[in-house]
């Protein structure tokens, strides 16, 4: 029996799998990008170029970048020597950050002044980050500050953030075009990037974060620091969420630092010396004493200490923004110029430059703007021969609005300041401007039903020739709505009554195409987190919207790249006391309106 069972055994074919099904069993495979040739002889070229512009640079053929910086009035202290920081950013293609947290819905004036160093470091080949800061927005930056900040609301925070990042985006796109308007052609070497620190320290291990940062952070400088020894005197105090801000901002620089880029710049405000120099002293106290292979290329090597100034990190700060009297504008000082044109008018922005005095209007041409210093300097000298005419002012303010608006709205503004210089008496401003871009006809002249395709103001739902959204033309982000639009409707009717398309049918046809977004998850009914991500919008039924609202009042809707609406959900009787109107809403009767009968699109 033994032996018939070990022959029958014998005689079994061996067990066989096919190719397909090994390929299954292995899982979805991971692209992988390869390094080709032509990335590599671009990558040889690079730098070659940067070594053949040091040469200039050293025998005296060209400016230095810092130099250059340094002429147009953008440094203000330097941490580390003046002498090193010039060598490696003449020897080395560095990368530099820039952050802001999005403690208000907009940034200020104040804000663009280090960002625009950023942006000319982009403009001369370095790469160049700019930091949101999602996460440290939630605890907040006591430099300078007397008081403890006030508690943002996490869903004010969110739109800040929101808002902030579409602004930071809408810059981008503008250095881009103003660096080509001002001669400068983009390399393939150039690199930038927006980021935002919830990706990191929203997931942080507490334990690894202080294992790394801990030891590299010393009490003894913190509680010497001038805001801490201010606020302790003043008797207010100092939070230990506050008193631990810097080591929350010198992880980031460490965390972009570690990063195959290298971030070894930190540029900011004259109000973040102390931060800056903090994080400088950390990083360098891990790679003297960390032996992690992930950072082996920057850990300190005692064998060749002549050459670690090209893997140390430096810092750069920039003037306080003031007037030649002295005066500083800003949030923290009450009278901030805002760059959304919902808190500053592009109008009221224009004229802010406009009214700047003698004395310091060619110093903001050189801060603010592109143009070249013998144009500022030629157009000064234009100005001082007839200083009524305001020359040098409204090409600071025409440039600046061009940077921050587009140059449709900077031509348009200026056009309406030389009106009301001439008619005085008969003001124009854009918030008067009305549109028809919806009172369309057909070929026999009778007017588009709301269904027509030619009617949509999306490309996306059906329209080739709707206009095209910009950066320079994306509307306004933030808008209330009545809970009755909102709960038990569909998404169709909710993109129709915050503004987002022409009609309910053109909503529809949207979301038919998946051309319509939401933000976060329908999992996330109670919190969204502080990350934002969308989700295609793919179904009509009413109803569905209730499950992606966040923070109990908050729903963010986007259409293609720069569409994008923030909603504060309010009650019925509130949102009618407060006079406000939206399509779909019968301001009248303070009610959403009747229904019409129709075609099924129409009646959603």
């Amino acid at each position: 029996m033994a032996a018939s069972a070990l022959l029958h055994h014998a005689a079994r074919p061996r067990a066989w799998v096919c190719r397909q099904c090994l390929l299954r069993q292995a899982g979805p495979r991971v692209p992988v990008r390869p390094i080709t040739q032509g990335h590599l002889r671009k990558t040889i070229e690079a730098e070659w170029q940067w070594k053949e512009q040091a040469k200039e640079i050293k025998a005296g053929h060209k400016q230095s970048f810092l130099s250059m910086l340094e002429e147009r009035g953008f440094v203000h202290q330097i941490a580390g020597t003046r002498k090193v920081l010039n060598n490696v950013m003449t020897d080395k293609r560095i990368a530099a950050y820039c952050g802001v947290d999005p403690t208000a819905a907009s940034l200020h004036v104040g804000h663009l002044l280090p960002f625009m160093v950023t942006f000319w470091m982009y403009l001369h080949g370095f790469h160049a980050v700019t930091l949101l800061g999602g996460a440290t927005a939630k605890i907040g930056d006591p430099s300078g500050r007397t008081t403890a900040r006030e508690h943002q609301a996490s869903a004010t925070r969110k739109a800040n953030m929101a808002q902030m990042h579409i602004q930071l985006k809408k810059l981008w796109n503008s250095v881009e075009r103003m660096g080509r308007k001002h001669g400068y052609v983009r390399e393939w070497a150039w690199r930038r990037a927006l980021m935002n620190n919830n990706e990191w320290l929203n997931k942080l291990d507490v334990v690894e974060f202080l294992r790394v940062m801990g030891p590299a952070m010393r009490l003894g400088p913190m509680l010497s620091r001038e805001t801490v020894k201010k606020r302790q005197q003043s008797g207010d105090g100092m939070s230990f969420a506050e008193f631990s801000y810097p080591v929350l901002q010198a992880w980031d620089w460490w965390h972009l630092f570690s990063s195959p880029n290298g971030v070894q710049l930190q540029i900011g405000g004259q109000d973040q010396f102390g931060n800056i120099v903090a994080g400088i002293d950390a990083i360098n106290h891990i790679r003297h004493n960390n032996n992690d292979p992930v950072i082996g290329p920057k850990i300190y090597d005692p064998k060749k200490p002549a050459q670690d100034y090209l893997k140390a990190p430096y810092g750069l700060t920039v003037p306080l923004l003031t007037t030649s009297s002295g005066e500083k504008f800003g949030k923290s000082a009450g009278n901030a110029v805002w760059l959304s044109p919902e808190m500053t008018s592009s109008f009221d922005l224009y004229g802010f430059w406009v009214g700047t005095s003698d004395a310091d209007v060619e110093r903001y041409l050189k801060l603010f703007t592109f143009l070249p210093l013998p144009t500022i300097s030629k157009v000064v000298e234009e100005h001082k021969l007839d200083p009524s005419k305001r020359i040098a002012q409204h090409l600071l303010a025409r440039e600046f609005l061009d940077l921050v608006h587009g140059s449709e709205v900077a031509e348009r503004t200026a056009a309406q300041h030389q009106s009301l210089l001439g008619r005085p008496s008969q003001p124009t401003d854009a918030s008067n401007e009305t549109s028809d871009a919806f009172d369309l006809e057909d070929s026999r002249g009778k007017p588009l039903r709301a269904s027509d395709p030619r009617y949509f103001a999306n490309a996306a739902s059906g329209n080739k020739f709707a206009p095209k959204v910009t950066a320079e033309n994306a509307p306004f982000l933030g808008t209330f709505l009545p809970r009755s639009l909102v709960y038990d409707c569909s998404f169709a009717k909710i993109l129709y009554a915050a503004g987002l398309v022409a009609s309910k049918s053109e909503g529809w046809r949207l979301v038919s195409n998946q051309g319509a977004y939401v933000a976060g998850k329908p999992s996330q009914v109670a919190a969204m987190g502080d990350s934002l991500k969308w989700t295609p919008i793919k179904y009509h039924d009413s109803g569905i919207p209730e499950k992606f609202i966040f923070d109990e009042n908050q729903l963010m809707l986007r259409i293609g790249k720069w569409k994008i609406k923030i909603i504060t959900i309010i009650p019925d009787e509130e949102f009618a006391a407060k006079g406000l109107t939206c399509p779909g809403w019968n301001a009248e009767e303070g009610r959403p309106e009747k229904e019409g009968r129709g075609s099924k699109e129409d009646e959603i």
